[in-house]
């Protein structure tokens, strides 16, 4: 066993883990979060997107021991616009996507606004192709994209 300490949502929480616990399970299993999703638990469908010091990651594919004295943020710690505009633009049906759509899409604003490049050319400002581009690590099984990509627009403006 081997003992991290981390701020998650803004408290300071020390855990007993295995060098081998995902930063997923600890989060779900050991701090009773179950806002992170595990649903691929191989890092292609971003529903256990969290927050790594502001930066998006999946929590499915990082160990609980890397994180050692970092800030996690998961949905239960978020209050951004973004959550009130998916509830307004329909961004979600079933919601088990939802709290890694949100948290990789805060991330995501962050990436833009700090100057990371995409794939897809930019025109003028952050349009529909570039948020679909950059938020194409978080899948949608009921396919509320439309709903996503329009709130992910308002909020940046």
């Amino acid at each position: 066993m081997t003992e991290i300490r981390m701020k998650v949502n803004g408290s300071v929480e020390s855990l007993d883990v295995e060098p081998w616990v995902s930063l997923l399970d600890a989060l779900r299993e050991r701090l009773g979060l179950t806002g992170p999703k595990k649903g691929c638990d191989q890092g292609a469908c971003g529903a256990c997107t969290v927050l790594a010091d502001g930066v998006r990651i999946n929590a499915c594919l990082a160990l609980a021991v890397q994180y050692d004295g970092r800030e996690i943020t998961t949905i239960e710690g978020v209050a951004h616009p973004l959550q009130e505009a998916f509830v307004r633009h329909d961004g979600f049906q079933c919601g088990y996507c939802t709290p890694g759509q949100i948290c990789s899409a805060i991330g995501m604003l962050a990436e833009y606004e700090s100057g990371m490049p995409s794939a897809v050319p930019e025109s003028r400002g952050l349009d529909e192709a570039q948020i679909r581009e950059r938020m194409s690590g978080n899948l949608c099984r009921c396919g509320a994209y439309n709903g996503i990509v329009d709130a992910i627009k308002e909020v940046s403006g």
